[in-house]
């Protein structure tokens, strides 16, 4: 969990909950469990010479100032491309977007692997057509679409009775996707969810949506955002139906940066001292080429951070602004910033915590700090306090692919990054000191009585099957209708033995507790619920499984706004969602842009294996 100055604060597994039972063990894709038999054996890396690659930067997208009079727009293309993920690897097939150069039409922006950042000011909206121009026939982990189209228990959603199985994607499609805006302010036909995706050759998933259609071609679809959402690092990736595991693997995500003007006045680093570290695992054929195998394993064995394996990035001896993303599809990282023994009194260098994913809040000194998938810590990290030559270390400790999980079930990552405090100081140091910022943190939201409860529990029916939210599978229609305007507590029940990281479209929400409960207890009275019928005077009332009081939210989530939580195992985790309106007024004068009544929406696992394995459910907002 979170690290506050002078050493980790962590919740103990004797504070949450009873010892693990056998079917929550963790596991590799999909499922809790290990998949693989004697004849299966997963690639490994071959070794790599550490800290020899520089650290990319995204490069940042240009928008058209002309398309749609009073905001930005881009025109974005998803495509394969080549990258090369280290000195010592052969250059790798990725998939990646490349956003036009309005001011120069034959230089799109990219990598090829990842996406240009999209760097917008509060408020202003923005426009963007997403075109899909991607490999039809075969996608680059064709395996995998081949397994769940084929049936593999493995793969395949295997939903709770009375639901049977159903394939998430049609016959004549291996490749598909839609772009999500995570954390966004935005309207469900721009959302970018599942049953939104579109093929490169046009076939559509059932919700498929686009403003101005006159302007956009079947493989294409044009997506409206108000970026009506405090100053935040916001990022944009892949949520195909089906796919998202492993259209994020290849590369498909970005980074959405929302300015406020005002925050100038702070003075917070900037520009090149203002450092994105996008966080992924990854694992490479001897040949470089992306090796998926989270079919027969927890995670990958190589850090890649902004799409290199084990870079540095040399620094002046002043303060840094670093803007991490979690964009790993299953692990969890412990991180610290680890100094050569001597240098500091003590091991690390302690760092200030001054954002999380919905914006800025008041400083936090820490040492170290827990970020699951798809999280976003924004951190000051002051490097005048070690010798000119100092190598520091971004490192990972004590954090299992999930956590708090099992050792040896999926690959140890120690080491991640270097930081080589060797370029002289281009000038004075003007930025304001961590502990004099004065920076706001999100108003708390007020608990009324009678505030409406709802709860999701994360059922899986034994082990190696799917897991799902109250036992019911993704593709039965929305059974939640939540008044607009309203504020609720939800309740996510987790009798797993392992973390969820947990994202709900839309909304931006506050933690409100954690309580912890005997898990294996709940879950063999929810079992009988199921087989008795699911009737509901029967189901099992989780107060009469609590073991202890409700526990306050981490440090680092107190007056923080947050799009995703951690829903610790053997707990029920409550947070608080200050107000369903979705944003109603037409968006950059395009016909269709607002929301309309009824508003469907989802909430889901953001370990992407477990997402496309059913781990999601709609939610919708009415009128009254």
């Amino acid at each position: 969990m979170a690290g506050a100055a002078g050493g980790a604060v962590t919740l103990s597994q004797g504070a949450l909950g009873t010892p693990a039972r056998a079917s929550g063990d963790p596991a590799p894709r999909h499922r809790h469990g290990p998949a693989a038999t004697d004849d299966t054996t997963p690639a490994h890396t071959p070794p790599l010479t550490k800290f020899v690659d520089p650290l990319p930067t995204p490069m940042t997208a240009v928008p058209d100032l002309s398309a749609y009079p009073g905001a930005d727009y881009y025109d974005v293309t998803m495509r394969q491309g080549s990258w090369r993920f280290h000195r010592d690897l052969g250059p790798a097939q990725v998939w990646g977007y490349w956003a036009e150069n309005p001011n120069d039409h034959g230089n799109a922006i990219g990598m090829g692997y990842l996406g240009p950042t999209i760097d917008v000011t509060r408020d202003r909206p923005t426009v963007v057509k997403w075109r899909n121009r991607l490999p039809a026939d075969r996608h680059l982990f064709q395996f995998v679409i081949d397994g769940i189209r084929n049936g593999d228990p493995q793969l395949t959603p295997t939903p709770p009775p009375p639901y049977t199985s159903e394939v998430p994607f049609p016959d004549n499609v291996n490749v598909w996707n839609v772009v999500h805006q995570h954390g966004g302010f935005t309207p469900p036909q721009s959302d970018g969810m599942p049953l939104q995706s579109y093929s490169p050759r046009g076939i559509h998933a059932e919700s498929y949506s686009t403003l101005d259609p006159d302007r956009a071609k079947p493989n294409e679809a044009i997506f409206a955002y108000t970026n009506h959402e405090r100053s935040c690092m916001l990022w944009y990736h892949d949520h195909g139906m089906g796919m998202t595991s492993v259209n994020v693997y290849a590369g498909l995500a970005g980074l959405w940066m929302v300015r406020d003007p005002a925050d100038e006045r702070l003075g917070l680093p900037q520009g090149e001292f203002e450092v994105p570290l996008i966080l992924q695992d990854r694992t490479f054929n001897p040949d470089g080429s992306l090796a998926y195998t989270m079919t027969l394993r927890e995670g990958e064995d190589t850090p890649v951070v902004n799409g290199k394996a084990y870079p540095f990035l040399e620094v002046e001896p002043r303060r840094y602004r670093l803007r991490v993303l979690n964009a790993s599809n299953e692990r969890f990282w412990r991180l610290r910033f680890e100094t050569p023994e001597g240098v500091l009194p003590q091991p690390t260098l302690p760092f200030w915590l001054i954002g999380t994913d919905g914006g800025l809040r008041p400083p936090l000194q820490m040492l170290n700090f827990l970020i699951s998938p798809a999280e976003r810590y924004d951190l000051i990290v002051d490097f005048s306090k070690v010798p000119a030559g100092t190598k520091l270390k971004l490192t990972n400790y004590h954090a299992p692919v999930h956590f708090p999980g099992m050792p040896g079930l999926g690959p140890e990552i120690r080491e991640i990054m270097e930081f080589r405090v060797t370029k002289s100081l281009s000038g004075v140091d003007r930025t304001t000191p961590p502990k004099q910022l004065k920076l706001t943190g999100a108003a708390p939201i007020e608990v009324t009585p009678g505030i409406r409860r709802r709860q999701w529990v994360v059922y899986q029916r034994t082990l190696f099957t799917t897991m799902t939210f109250n036992a019911v599978p993704f593709m039965e229609p929305s059974q939640d209708f939540i008044k607009a305007g309203s504020t609720e507590i939800w309740e996510y029940v987790n009798p797993n033995h392992d973390a969820h990281p947990m994202h709900v479209h839309l909304v931006n929400f506050q933690v409100l507790n954690r309580q912890p409960i005997d898990a294996a207890a709940y879950q063999a009275d929810y079992d009988k619920w199921i087989d008795g019928g699911r009737k509901p005077e029967d189901l099992p009332v989780v107060e009469k499984y609590f073991t202890g009081p409700p526990i306050p939210p981490e440090p680092d989530e107190a007056q923080s706004d947050k799009d995703t939580f951690k829903s610790y195992p053997e707990t029920v985790t409550r947070i608080v969602i200050r107000e369903f309106t979705p944003p109603t007024e037409t968006i950059a004068s395009i016909p269709g842009s607002g929301t309309e009544y009824p508003a469907t929406y989802v909430h889901h696992c953001h370990i992407l294996e477990h997402e496309d394995d059913d781990l999601m459910r709609p939610w919708t907002i009415v009128k009254d």
